[in-house]
């Protein structure tokens, strides 16, 4: 389902029949259709390609104005500009971050940044915070997804130009994107959105593109095009990993197209072996290994430039924080010897391993027995409860000892003078995993000994490496079980004062199995072990680094399953049931209220479904014996509408089986092709192409302008086809002027002002959009 079946030349001379052929097919057909584009090019005059010039510079003007009107309101932070805003700001002060989205859409916020001279001084902390007063460039970064957002619309426009479609059809896909409020609000903030849409539809041109030189393979275009696909892709996916979706849509026209050159029915028959090799490894390179290229580029960048310690830094190992200037880290971590005392933290919650003399209750809510051994909790604060002394295994009492990677330990709780065990005995929460608790030193040194021993596992560590504060991560392996030690943020009922639970996990994969420990309570300020030389920041190489960043970033990213007050299901969004809540203002009643055009977006959906009808339809039709289609129509519906149905497709049915979070503004790459969609029926139903020249058929097989030989012959149909410009036109004005009244009805929402009074907003709740100042 190539899009480019439709690649039938310029658009002056798209209604030349072409025979019936497989989706994303190179075919003598095509080959005779492109010699005839050619000729048409050659003879006919330039007022039609004008018209297109002339709508395109206007549509593009139109969308700027659009997009860059009032950018300046709300000077004071909006939604999600408290992170990109932020990031921006670290950029530009070389501190390290962590974020689960890839760095290209961001470096770009901190490259206008840069520009304008702006030093990051300002961390866009809170949602409302001052731009004016804080003295920050917001318009310079607004105006970056605003211009961004603005080619979006000109991008969609030249696709379907691109793909042979009529005036009409190319202003309606185009329009629906240019007067939609989703589009338009997600580009005048500083969000990821418009770097990520954009590069979705620009691999959707330059694939078009690049299809169209399909008989020209491995000349200067082709390879032009190609890259430039695959450079599309990488920016797509190095702005959110969602981008992913964009390499499905184009793989797969790919996969179709390769396996057409294998088929022994093409003109010429199959490719040989040796050149489908070939065929088939430039793609590979220029849309796989390049894009890769491209997408560790920009993670280099991201290391060059964050330099310093950061917030970032509890998200990556020791080893990684070590490569950072000024890291707490280096300058705090202490080796641990044996009989120090230390405090436990754990490195996901940030919970300290506690203890006090509370017990389990005897029996849980939900009927279990518990042992009834003293209670050990995860507490947030500070404590003296908190304090563990380490013993080694054989508890020799010398001193001065080192502890190293995978010995076995003793964790003595000081206060209440009891040894930390774990025994075969559900936990509270978690009747699959084991309870902790601690028993009384007769017992730990008596038969309960083995119950009291765990390894100290240190990631990533190397054997005989030094256990060390605040440096060493590590798990708490129970030694006979083989269970690590772990906690999360559920707290026990009111028998456990509301902390968290420690358990022990048979899955020890997982990171949140990482424990740290914080400080050694016992080594007063000026103790000799606490005087480091100032350390040298080290280097890793880059692989490793990115390696272990990429990790964190999925499991983060995974890890985004809460629920929040405006998240929404895929199911919704076609309809576009709710919206997001971006910014308000309770003074003058201003809001912006993240919404798509309902208008634009209801139509869409419901000709996607036609669509859906239609090919069913013709199905079923054939089956039967009945043809309802010439070969041409057949050959548009299917690999150019079907190409952009398939876009559509890709970035819309994967959110069903997500976990993660998901808002509207993930359906923007979908809504873009869902309108590309609705062009290409306007032209389906309205037979909106423009006539064809009487051109010599022999000319098509040669290649001459005025060959000899007989006339092919033109239908009626084709001989006045320009005529059906009109009904297409009418179709073309009513769609944009419903879109228009829904545009300019809901743009208070989307620009953030004037404010409305209760009327104004009841009347905007049209499908009980959760607004504010509604009463």
């Amino acid at each position: 389902m190539a899009a480019t079946a439709t690649s039938q030349g310029s658009l002056r001379q798209r209604n030349v029949p072409s025979s019936k052929k497989k989706a994303a097919s190179v075919s003598g057909d095509d080959a005779e259709l492109d010699t005839l584009n050619k000729t048409n090019k050659q003879i006919s005059g330039p007022g039609s390609e004008w018209d297109y010039k002339i709508a395109l510079i206007i549509i593009t003007i139109l969308a700027f104005v659009s997009r860059f009107w009032g950018i300046s309101h709300p000077n004071e932070v909006v939604f999600d500009e408290v992170h990109f805003g932020k990031f921006a700001s670290y950029y530009l002060e070389k501190t390290y971050f962590f974020d689960v989205h890839p760095p290209f859409g961001k470096l770009l916020f901190a490259f206008m940044g840069w520009l304008v001279g702006y030093d990051g001084h300002f961390h866009f902390d809170n949602i409302g915070d001052s731009y004016i007063a804080n003295k920050v460039p917001y318009v310079a970064f607004r105006s970056m997804p605003a211009f961004l957002g603005s080619l979006t619309v000109t991008v969609t426009y030249l696709i379907m130009w691109e793909s042979g479609y009529s005036l009409p059809a190319c202003v309606v896909a185009a329009g629906l994107v240019l007067l939609d409020n989703a589009h338009i609000g997600q580009t005048r903030l500083i969000l990821l959105d418009a770097t990520l849409v954009l590069a979705m539809a620009c691999s959707l041109l330059f694939y078009i593109k690049f299809y169209k030189q399909r008989h020209n393979p491995f000349g200067r275009k082709w390879w032009k095009w190609l890259i430039l696909t695959g450079f599309a892709l990488s920016c797509d996916i190095s702005t959110k990993y969602v981008g992913l979706f964009a390499f499905v849509t184009i793989g797969s026209a790919v996969v179709i197209d390769l396996w057409d050159l294998l088929d022994v029915k093409r003109p010429g028959g199959a490719l040989e072996l040796a050149d489908f090799a070939k065929h088939f490894a430039a793609r590979a390179f220029g849309l796989i290994a390049m894009p890769f290229i491209f997408y560790l580029f920009w993670f280099q960048v991201h290391f060059s430039i964050l330099t310093r310690s950061g917030p970032g830094d509890d998200f990556m190992t020791p080893e990684f924080q070590e490569t950072l200037s000024d890291n707490v880290m280096m300058a705090n971590s202490i080796t641990i010897n044996y009989y120090d005392s230390i405090s436990l933290r754990h490195k996901e919650t940030k919970a300290y391993l506690h203890s006090h003399e509370e017990k389990y209750p005897l029996r849980y809510d939900d009927g279990r027995v518990s042992s009834q051994g003293q209670q050990v909790t995860g507490y947030p604060y500070n404590d003296t409860n908190n304090f563990w002394q380490i013993i080694p295994q054989n508890d020799d009492h010398q001193l001065g000892r080192v502890v190293k990677n995978h010995d076995l330990v003793r964790l003595r709780h000081i206060v209440t003078d009891t040894m930390l065990l774990s025994h075969d005995v559900a936990s509270p929460y978690y009747p699959t995993n084991q309870e902790f608790t601690t028993v009384p030193l007769e017992e730990a040194y008596g038969n309960r000994l083995p119950d009291t021993l765990f390894e100290v596992r240190i990631e990533n560590g190397k054997v005989g490496q030094e256990f060390k504060s605040v440096a060493s991560h590590f798990k708490f392996i129970h030694n006979p079980s083989k269970v690590a030690m772990w906690t999360h943020t559920t707290p026990l009922p009111d028998w456990g004062h509301r902390q968290q639970e420690i358990n022990g996990n048979k899955q020890i994969a997982p990171s949140s199995n990482v424990w740290l420990v914080d400080d050694i309570p016992s080594l007063p300020a000026d103790h000799p072990r606490r005087e480091k030389p100032e350390k040298q920041v080290k280097r890793l190489p880059f692989l490793r680094k990115w390696f272990e960043l990429q990790r964190s970033m999925f499991w983060h990213n995974n890890q985004l399953t809460s629920s929040h007050p405006y998240a929404s299901q895929p199911y919704q969004w076609p309809f576009l049931l709710r919206g997001v809540s971006f910014w308000t203002q309770s003074d003058t009643r201003q809001q912006i209220y993240f919404l798509g055009n309902p208008i634009g977006w209801w139509l869409a959906s419901s000709l996607i479904a036609v669509f859906a009808g239609i090919i069913g339809a013709d199905q079923v039709s054939l089956r039967r014996g009945i043809d309802a289609l010439d070969h041409r129509t057949r050959s548009r519906l299917y690999n150019s509408t079907g190409f952009f149905f398939l876009a559509w497709a890709t970035h819309y049915f994967p959110f069903f089986i997500m976990g993660r979070q998901l808002f509207l503004h993930h359906y923007l790459p979908a809504h873009l092709a869902s309108t590309l969609i609705v062009g290409a029926l306007v032209e389906f139903v309205f037979n909106a192409d423009p006539p064809p020249e009487e051109l010599n058929y022999q000319s098509v097989k040669s290649g001459k302008k005025s060959a000899p030989g007989p006339k092919r012959h033109i239908s009626a149909r084709e001989r006045f086809a320009g005529q059906s410009m009109v009904p297409a036109w009418i179709a073309c004005g009513v769609i944009l002027a419903l879109a228009t009244f829904g545009w300019s009805f809901f743009l208070p929402l989307t620009y953030g002002y004037p404010g409305l009074d209760v009327d104004q907003v009841l009347r905007r709740k049209w499908l009980g959009y959760d607004l504010h100042f509604a009463k």
